[in-house]
């Protein structure tokens, strides 16, 4: 099977990509984001085409790490046929061959893919997810609900009958209100042993995407934070982008009022696909601490599209890897360190080796 590329322009890529599901991620809405965070910039839209027929759709935006640079097509490529591995397979050759041509200093794309393949490779340094929950926000509400499972039933009605808590959304809220919620994420990532990203990421992704594309729900109890969330929406399509609660608000069922209030919030406003954004898998075992909590408004586990790497400079690629696997292997060693020569060991060149990015 041969695959041509073609540049799109916004209005181009658009129109052959009307009737399909965009991620924001794929949208020209995004822009704005990358352009405003350091490190990315929006790369190129590009079409692959079968004949003249089109199969698929890709946006890519430029990431710089530290020495390298690589491409991301966050939940790309769009598909416009069926995505068989013969046909994924012919797009990305013809991307990585696209991408040659025009940069040869790019290390690699990375992009989401249905099938196995040999040319696709472990992310670098990023947890990627391939189950997701997803609800369906078209039936009424009562159906919403009863299709739910027990607990989750349970546990939202309850957190309906605490009038202590109030659930609303805060999506114009200032930047002095943004920083005691952020507050709450910094006691999440903590809490569940996962990184966060800086203040001026969430609150960037908010003012550049605007209410349109992206919208932010808490529950409070007398005025304080006790959870919240940030949304994502585009078109229909909805993700639960990010999430953060405090002890009080894990006790209270906070977040289970968040989620319906949530769901009945954006199927008010047209959205008919809430994705709560991953679950754990064999690649993703990090994600098992979510499961529980995600599935109680749904039963069923969806399968999506993982992320994987796909080198365009082999030997870079490898130098990378290799960097990365010598870093965590440092990070290991001085962890099982006795204290005092852990702590010698931070200070000397050996811990600033280990701190140096892949």
């Amino acid at each position: 099977m041969t695959v041509t590329v073609r540049p799109l322009d916004d209005a181009t890529y658009l129109s052959l990509a009307d009737g399909a599901t965009v991620p924001l991620e794929q949208a020209p809405a995004w822009d704005a984001f990358d352009r405003a965070v350091p490190g990315r910039t929006p790369w190129r839209r590009l079409g692959f085409f079968d004949g003249d027929d089109a199969v698929a759709l890709v946006a890519l935006t430029e990431m710089r790490g530290r020495g390298f640079r690589y491409l991301w097509a966050k939940h790309g490529p769009v598909w416009l046929a069926e995505a068989t591995a013969e046909r994924e397979r012919a797009v990305r050759e013809a991307l990585v061959a696209a991408v040659r041509r025009v940069d040869r200093g790019l290390v690699f794309v990375r992009l989401h893919a249905r099938h196995r393949a040999p040319e696709l490779r472990e992310l670098l340094q990023t947890v990627t997810y391939d189950r997701t929950v997803v609800l369906d926000l078209r039936p009424e509400e009562e159906e919403i609900l009863a299709g739910m499972k027990k607990r989750g039933r349970r546990d939202v009605r309850k957190a309906l009958r605490d009038e202590t808590m109030v659930a609303g959304e805060e999506t114009g809220l200032t930047r002095e209100q943004f920083h005691e919620l952020y507050q709450l994420l910094v006691e999440t990532g903590g809490r569940d042993g996962f990184g966060i990203s800086p203040e001026d990421v969430y609150w960037t992704m908010l003012t550049t995407l605007g209410p349109e594309h992206c919208r932010l729900f808490v529950t409070r109890r007398e005025g304080r934070a006790l959870a919240w969330g940030l949304v994502t929406v585009n078109g229909a399509f909805a993700t639960y982008y990010y999430a953060a609660s405090n002890a009080e608000g894990r006790r209270s069922g906070a977040a289970d009022l968040l989620v319906w209030h949530m769901a009945t919030a954006l199927r008010a406003t047209g959205v008919r696909t809430f994705d709560l954004m991953g679950v754990d898998s064999d690649r993703a075992p990090q994600l098992r601490g979510v499961r529980d909590f995600k599935t109680k408004f749904s039963e069923e586990i969806v399968e999506v599209d993982g992320a994987w790497d796909v080198p365009v400079h082999r030997a870079w690629y490898g130098a990378l890897v290799a960097a990365l696997a010598a870093k965590r292997a440092a990070v290991r060693a001085a962890r099982e360190l006795p204290g005092r020569a852990r702590g010698l060991l931070r200070r000397g060149g050996a811990a600033r080796a280990a701190d140096a990015e892949a």
